[in-house]
C-alpha cells in the first residue's frame, strides 16, 4: 500500500475515534472554544489582556504573538489552502449537538485555526516563556476542537500547528527576540540597601511616556512599594533640569541614592547628574521605550524597587560628548547619532508595534532614503562620506540597523556603526541588504569597537540625537567613556513578572493585624543570589582613553 495511503487511513481512522469519543463536559465548551477562535478574537483578546494587564515583557510578548499570527493566517488561507484542496470529513458520525451551525466551504488542510493558535502561542512564548506556558493548554484546546466539533482531520490540525510554529520562527530572522535577562554577564558592586525606601530620593518626570490606561499613577505605585521613599514630581512647566538638581543635594545629604522615574532621556539626565556626584541611581521606568532600564535588568518598578532595598546592583558605563575644545556637550547612557538615522528610528518606532522592528527599520530606511543628503565629515581624521553614524554605550546585538539590547554594560567600548555613501549605488546596495537582513554583511555598513572618537568637520549637521532627544551640533566632537562610572540598582535574580503584578496589585490593601502584604513578604524572602561576575566596587577614575 502507497504510504500517502496509510496515512490518508490512519487519518480518517482518528478522526473516527474522536468523533465516537464523548468526553464529560466537552460537548459544550469545545464548540464555544471553535467558535471564540473564529477569526483569531480569542486570540486578540489575549494579546489585548497582556497589554492592558502585564508588564513590559507580556507587551513584547502581544506584539510577536500577533505578528506570528498574522503570518500564519496569511500563509495558511492564502496559500496552503489553495495549493492543497482537501474534501472536510463528512460530521454524520459526530453528535449533532457538536457540529457547526454553518460548515466551513474552505479546503480542510491545513487547519487555520490550529495554525493561527500555534503561532500566537508559540510567539508569546518566544519573548515570555511563562505566558506561553499558560496560553499553550488553551491553544492545545482550540486545535483539538476542531477535529473534535468535525470539520477537521487529525492531519490538518497537526499540519496547521506546524505552519504555526514555523511562521513564529520565521518572526525571529526580521525580528530576533530578547533573550532573558543574563544576570551572570553583569560586575555585581555592592550599593545602599534601603528598607522600604527609606532615604532614597526619587524624581518623576511626568511629561515621561504616553502611559498605558488603567494603570497606577507612578507616584502611587512608588509610594505603594517604597512607602517611607521622598518623592519629587515634576510638574507641567518646571524645568526637569532643576528638579534634578535639588534632589542630587537631597540625595547628598541622606543615604547618598538618587531615583529618577521617567523615560531614557529623564534617566540619561539623572545618570549624569549622580556619577557626577557619586550616587547611586535607581531606575524607575516609566517611558515609552524604556531601553536603559531593560538592559540594565529593572524592566519594572517592582524590579528596582525590590534591589533598592536588598542593595542588589550593577556596574555600567556612562559615554561622554565633548566639543572640540572639550566642553561638555552631553552624556549618554543608550546611543548617539548623527545623519539619517534619528529620522530612521522616529519612523521605525511609529511602525514596530504593528509589523516588528526589522521590518519596521527596513521600511523606514527605503523611506528616508529617498531624499536624503550624505554627510561629510572626518572620523579620527580620516575624510568620510555616510549616510549615518550610530555610537553604542556599550556593544549592542543584533548587528545593523535595528540594535535591540546589550549582554553587558560595563566594557568600556562604543559601539560605532557607520553606513557609507560614497561607494558605487550604495543607496541601492543598502536597501536590498537591508531588506534581506543581510547589513552586516554588506561593504556599505561597517562596525568597530573603541574607546574614544574624533569627528570633525561637522559643518553640514544641524542636530545630534542621543538617548531620544536632540542636541545642536557644534563643529567638532569627541566621544568618550567613563568606564563603570555608574552604580545601578538591578535585582541579583528573575523575580517574576506574573507574580510582581499580583503582588503590587495587592500590595496596598492592608492586611491582617500581626501580617505582612504579599510585597512585604516577596521583600522578606528576597532573591537568591547567582554567583555572577565578581563584585568590584565602581570605578570613578574617568574616562578610559
Amino acid at each position: 500500500m502507497h504510504p500517502r495511503s496509510r496515512l490518508s487511513r490512519l487519518d480518517h481512522a482518528w478522526f473516527e475515534r474522536v468523533a465516537a469519543a464523548h468526553i464529560p463536559g466537552a460537548d459544550q465548551a469545545l464548540p464555544a472554544l471553535s467558535r471564540a477562535a473564529d477569526h483569531s478574537r480569542l486570540w486578540l483578546g489575549a494579546a489585548a489582556a497582556l497589554t492592558a494587564l502585564g508588564g513590559p515583557k507580556a507587551r513584547r510578548a502581544a506584539r510577536r504573538g500577533l505578528g506570528s499570527l498574522a503570518l500564519a493566517s496569511l500563509t495558511t488561507n492564502v496559500v496552503a489552502k489553495y495549493a492543497v484542496r482537501r474534501h472536510r470529513p463528512s460530521n454524520d458520525l459526530v453528535p449533532f449537538v457538536r457540529r457547526p451551525t454553518k460548515a466551513p466551504w474552505t479546503s480542510s488542510f491545513p487547519s487555520g485555526h490550529s495554525a493561527s493558535a500555534a503561532a500566537f502561542v508559540a510567539g508569546v512564548a518566544l519573548e515570555a516563556p511563562r505566558y506561553g506556558a499558560i496560553l499553550a493548554p488553551v491553544a492545545a484546546a482550540v486545535a483539538f476542537s476542531r477535529v473534535y466539533v468535525g470539520v477537521h482531520y487529525p492531519g490538518d490540525v497537526l499540519a496547521g500547528c506546524a505552519l504555526g510554529l514555523a511562521a513564529a520562527a520565521v518572526t525571529c530572522y526580521w525580528w530576533p527576540p530578547r533573550p532573558p535577562f543574563v544576570r551572570d554577564g553583569r560586575t555585581r558592586v555592592e550599593a545602599p540597601a534601603l528598607p522600604r525606601g527609606a532615604g532614597l530620593v526619587v524624581v518623576v518626570n511626568s511629561g515621561s511616556g504616553k502611559g498605558v490606561p488603567g494603570r497606577l499613577p507612578v507616584d502611587e505605585h512608588l509610594r505603594i512599594l517604597l512607602p517611607e521613599a521622598e518623592v519629587l514630581v515634576r510638574e507641567q512647566g518646571e524645568d526637569l533640569m532643576e528638579v534634578l538638581d535639588k534632589a542630587v543635594v537631597r540625595a547628598q545629604g541622606s543615604a547618598g541614592v538618587l531615583g529618577v522615574c521617567g523615560g531614557d532621556g529623564t534617566v540619561s539626565a539623572a545618570a549624569s547628574r549622580a556619577a557626577g556626584a557619586g550616587l547611586a541611581l535607581a531606575v524607575f521606568p516609566a517611558g515609552t521605550l524604556n531601553h536603559f532600564a531593560l538592559d540594565a535588568g529593572a524592566a519594572t518598578f517592582e524590579d528596582t524597587a525590590h534591589a533598592v532595598q536588598h542593595g542588589e546592583a550593577v556596574r555600567v558605563d556612562l559615554a561622554h560628548v565633548t566639543d572640540g575644545g572639550g566642553a561638555a556637550v552631553t552624556d549618554f547612557v543608550n546611543t548617539f547619532s548623527i545623519g539619517l538615522y534619528p529620522e530612521l528610528v522616529r519612523r521605525r518606532e511609529k511602525l514596530e508595534g504593528r509589523i516588528g522592528k526589522w521590518p519596521a527599520a527596513a521600511l523606514s530606511l527605503l523611506s528616508v532614503l529617498r531624499d536624503a543628503t550624505p554627510l561629510h565629515l572626518r572620523i579620527d581624521g580620516e575624510p568620510r562620506t555616510l549616510w549615518l553614524l550610530f555610537a553604542g554605550n556599550g556593544h549592542y546585538y543584533p548587528d545593523g540597523l535595528a540594535p535591540s539590547h546589550r549582554p553587558h554594560l560595563d566594557e568600556g567600548l562604543l559601539d560605532i556603526r557607520t553606513v557609507d555613501a560614497d561607494a558605487r549605488l550604495a543607496r541601492t546596495r543598502l536597501a536590498i541588504s537591508t531588506l534581506g537582513v543581510a547589513l552586516n554583511r554588506s561593504r556599505v555598513f561597517h562596525t568597530q569597537r573603541v574607546e574614544k572618537l574624533s569627528l570633525d568637520g561637522l559643518a553640514e549637521i544641524d542636530l545630534l540625537a542621543h538617548d531620544g532627544e536632540t542636541t545642536a551640533a557644534p563643529d567638532s566632537l569627541r566621544l568618550t567613556k567613563s568606564r563603570g562610572a555608574l552604580t545601578v540598582y538591578s535585582p541579583a535574580a528573575d523575580l517574576g513578572e506574573i507574580r510582581q503584578q499580583f503582588l503590587t496589585a495587592t500590595a496596598h490593601l492592608a492586611p491582617p493585624a500581626g501580617t505582612s502584604s504579599p510585597w512585604q513578604q516577596l521583600r522578606s524572602r528576597g532573591a537568591s543570589q547567582w554567583p555572577g561576575r565578581p563584585t568590584e566596587p565602581p570605578d570613578h577614575t574617568g574616562p578610559a582613553l
